[in-house]
């Protein structure tokens, strides 16, 4: 089922509606859809180099407000729905270990898991179950989700196919060392703005 999720998605970048799509996938991959939109986004900025920044914005918008929509799920139904979507993603250990975390450290939970391969929808359902302060919330999700598909666009927009298939070919490796970057980067932009 899954690869099928992903060949849909995939050929979504090949309509005229391909941008109404990748804002779609974007939104609900945030709260409940497997497949992330770099699916959508990594072969439309191929295919338009020069758009690939609107690309990524399209992508970042859609993927916050999809974020505000998994808080939501996570702070008024996670009883009913948001515990099925955390339980049908294999999540429930990492709730467990989320809210002894959450308290101190939920603006880089937030920021961490949108901007790696982590299943973000987990992260945005927890952060609504687990009151974390909104504005928060939308900061470190817009400023890792953005961060994201900025790079991945400004990459593909530099260099195109060849990066494409470095980062494929590296891709947990890549993640690792970017989401190292961006986790340096917000701990030392929050220590300045402190």
């Amino acid at each position: 089922m899954l690869k099928r999720l992903y060949s849909w998605t995939l050929e979504r970048a090949g309509k005229p509606a391909a941008k109404v799509w990748l804002f779609i996938i974007a939104f609900i991959e945030s709260s409940i859809f497997p497949i992330p939109p770099d699916v959508l986004l990594i072969p439309m900025c191929l295919a338009r180099r020069a758009q690939s920044f609107a690309f990524a914005g399209i992508c970042t918008v859609g993927s916050v407000l999809g974020g505000i929509a998994g808080y939501a799920i996570g702070a008024l139904f996670f009883s009913t729905v948001g515990e099925a979507l955390i339980n049908l993603y294999g999540g429930q250990a990492a709730m467990a270990d989320l809210r002894l975390l959450y308290a101190e450290q939920g603006f880089m939970i937030v920021a961490f898991a949108a901007f790696t391969p982590f299943p973000f929808k987990v992260v945005t359902i927890a952060s609504g179950a687990m009151s974390m302060d909104l504005g928060s919330f939308v900061i470190a999700s817009f400023l890792a989700r953005g961060g994201r598909f900025i790079l991945e666009a400004s990459l593909l927009w530099r260099f195109g196919e060849p990066i494409r298939q470095f980062v494929e070919k590296r891709l947990t490796l890549v993640t690792l060392f970017v989401g190292a970057l961006a986790i340096l980067f917000i701990v030392v932009a929050k220590g300045i703005l402190n």
